[in-house]
């Protein structure tokens, strides 16, 4: 009877923390960060699951977020959420167009990497492996950098050049 009860709390739970929200489009941060307006008039800003575009400045950023605009801006959609990143932002799947999903469509068309440390999805992996042996979207670009390295990269950048500034203050 326990395990019974156990497993209905688990699954009631699930259902309600993977519970679909209907939204529209209002605004393209980048490749893979919307903004939509609730039911209820108020804004949210959603990262993408399972997907990451090129950062501002990469090549292939500007596509990246022209892709994502005219996939669903203006438009209504269903998203799930499904975390919450470090800056705050939810994390969602989101879908479009009579189940469109957005992460598979950006992968798919070589404007992003399959986010594989915060993803389980083994066919974003292939669509990613298609993308790149086809050399689509970002794939023919041969000094390709994925975004969480040009993130570090610019953080070392950024941390030499602020070290730097203060050693210059003492000599």
């Amino acid at each position: 009877m326990f395990k019974l009860i156990f497993s209905l709390l688990l699954f009631l739970s699930s259902i309600i923390s993977f519970s679909q929200t209907k939204a529209t489009v209002i605004g393209i941060s980048d490749g893979d960060t919307i903004t939509v307006l609730l039911f209820d008039k108020s804004k949210l800003k959603l990262r993408l699951a399972e997907v990451d575009c090129p950062e501002k400045g990469q090549a292939f950023a500007k596509n990246a977020k022209q892709f994502t605009s005219e996939q669903v801006f203006g438009k209504q959609i269903v998203f799930f959420k499904t975390d919450k990143d470090r800056y705050g932002r939810d994390i969602a799947k989101i879908y479009y167009d009579n189940g469109k999903y957005l992460s598979e469509q950006l992968i798919k068309n070589g404007l992003g990497w399959w986010y594989s440390s915060y993803s389980k999805d083994r066919n974003l992996e292939v669509l990613e492996m298609k993308a790149r042996s086809k050399k689509i979207g970002l794939w023919k670009d041969k000094n390709v950098i994925s975004p969480w390295d040009y993130r570090r990269i610019k953080r070392l950048e950024a941390e030499k050049k602020r070290l730097n500034k203060n050693k210059s203050l003492f000599f």
